[in-house]
């Protein structure tokens, strides 16, 4: 029984749990004729009503965003500007997404020769139905792309091909198989039309050891052995906490599908996210330090970096259907889901998401309007101030002066000497020398060029803590790779680059002159200044 107090501190804390029905209600509440069938959140609805409910709440979702502006409650007809792409997981809620869309605005066309039977089901619904719509909502061939995430556990399962089947029960869409390790390929990046890498690009890495992520060229990337799924493994091996493993992969996995989409000129994402996870990935974000993104979790658009690409508008039109009605309607449509969010398993029980999904399931199973409460009261918050940026890793929002304000905010210890070299107080039990040969620069590390020197001023708060917060428990992976030449994102590398221009190719020329603060001895003052100064004699 969920609670919101500790109830062996105050008993009256304690939360009467409430009935999903009184027992006497068996009646459907929407046809008031049938017997009910499912309970939806202290309501009874019957197998009939049920479709209807779901297909209601799934298109007042959808539907508002897909015209170019947004109107609000659809008042017009429907005609996104680009194409539509699927990101689909195999589980329950990505299933029925697509499922719905499938039947709602994609008719099997020819499916049933000339006859008269065929052209009335092909009707069904009305000529003005979207689905019989002759240009169709979407323009070109829509397609689902599935993300194969066995490549960052050794001995996980491939299920592109069960993905495949499930597909091909569609033949409306193309299916697009792409593998978390392509996050680090470059041959994908070209095909998404990322474009070629400069060569200091192509082995961009950075240095995990302090919080300022310096850049560096990584071995793992020049090495003649390199593979993207050495380099996945890689990645994810330095990441510091259990809870930094799943959200970087959850972010490995959104931008992949981002830029796919934007690859096949795509203006709509639609992703099968239910109220349950949405809730989830709320309260889970806002923990990790993304609060101020938090409205990018229900509602997105994402802008691709490259010259004439189309805004990709990422839609999760589940969100007002919570995960119990996502699985009747994949038990009663006689869908099979091959089971998703694998990617969980490496996150160890003690991780954030772990925890904060094994409470609000169990929250939803207790009390179903609060979860949907969460949703509403999140889509309602917004940042005092708009952001001028985006973060590198990530491509969401990031807000100004982070780092600044992260300073003065956070406890720092200094009894790791690699964490204490920001320049400003001297540790007590750090002497001049020490300090000094900490912030020299690595031999491995390219030229500095202004703030292309380090990561840090590139990624929004939540980013920045995910690969800096540290942990008693550590990480789950441990591949005896090092943490000083980390493998980056292929979208980290060209972005980069592409703001700063690291490479000497891309500068400014020789000329240049680069203006960099460095925390001097007592000894190297004094030589500075030695012929001003009188003898002692």
């Amino acid at each position: 029984m969920s609670s919101c107090d500790n109830p062996n501190v105050d008993k009256d804390a304690l939360m009467t749990k409430r009935q999903k029905f009184d027992g006497k209600t068996k009646v459907c509440v929407k046809c008031k004729e049938n017997t009910g069938n499912i309970v939806v959140r202290y309501a009874v609805y019957c197998k009939t009503c049920f479709f209807p409910l779901i297909q209601t709440r799934f298109r007042k979702s959808l539907e508002p965003s897909v015209n170019a502006i947004p109107d609000g409650p659809r008042r017009k007809a429907l005609q996104a500007k680009g194409s539509l792409v699927i990101g689909f997981s195999g589980g329950t809620s990505s299933t029925t997404v697509l499922d719905l869309v499938a039947n709602s605005y994609f008719a099997q066309r020819g499916a049933g020769g000339d006859d008269g039977g065929a052209t009335e089901e092909k009707l069904k619904g009305g000529t003005d139905h979207p689905r019989n719509a002759e240009k169709g909502v979407w323009k070109g061939k829509p397609a689902v792309c599935y993300v194969e995430v066995c490549g960052a556990t050794p001995g996980e399962e491939d299920r592109t091909e069960e993905i495949h089947a499930i597909v091909k029960n569609y033949p409306a869409f193309d299916f697009i198989g792409l593998r978390l390790e392509d996050a680090f390929d470059p041959e994908w990046w070209n095909r998404v039309g990322g474009g070629d890498l400069i060569s200091s690009a192509q082995s961009l890495g950075m240095d995990m050891t302090d919080e300022d992520l310096r850049f560096c060229q990584a071995s793992t990337s020049s090495s003649p052995n390199y593979s993207p799924s050495n380099a996945l493994r890689a990645y994810l091996s330095s990441l510091p906490t259990q809870t930094a493993i799943h959200s970087a992969t959850q972010t490995l996995i959104r931008l992949l599908l981002l830029h796919t989409a934007a690859s096949r000129r795509a203006s709509h994402l639609v992703l099968g996210t239910s109220l349950t996870s949405l809730s989830v990935n709320l309260i889970s974000g806002i923990a990790q330090g993304a609060g101020f993104s938090v409205a990018e979790e229900a509602k997105e658009e994402w802008t691709p970096r490259q010259e004439g690409s189309m805004v990709v508008r990422v839609v999760r039109p589940l969100r007002d259907v919570g995960m119990k009605e996502c699985a009747i309607w994949s038990w009663w449509c006689g869908l099979h889901p091959v089971g998703g969010r694998r990617h969980l398993s490496n996150e160890g029980k003690n991780g954030i998401g772990s925890l904060t999904r094994d409470f609000i399931i169990g929250l939803e199973s207790d009390y179903p309007a609060t979860v949907s409460t969460i949703a509403r009261t999140c889509a309602k918050l917004a940042p005092k101030e708009a952001s001028d940026s985006t973060c590198a890793l990530c491509g969401r929002p990031a807000q100004r002066d982070v780092q600044a304000w992260k300073a003065r905010i956070s406890i720092r210890s200094y009894q790791d000497a690699a964490f204490a070299i920001s320049g400003n107080t001297k540790p007590p039990h750090l002497s001049e020398d020490e300090i000094t040969k900490l912030i020299e620069r690595p031999s491995n590390m390219p030229a500095p060029t202004g703030a292309s020197y380090s990561l840090t001023p590139h990624l929004c708060y939540a980013c920045h803590t995910t690969l800096t917060s540290r942990s008693s428990r550590g990480a789950a992976l441990s591949l005896g790779q090092s943490a000083t030449d980390v493998p980056l994102p292929m979208w980290v590398r060209s972005g980069v680059v592409g703001q700063e221009k690291l490479a000497d190719d891309e500068g400014g020329g020789e000329g240049d002159e680069v203006m960099r603060r460095t925390k001097l001895t007592e000894a190297q003052m004094k030589e500075q200044i030695g012929e001003f100064l009188l003898p002692d004699e």
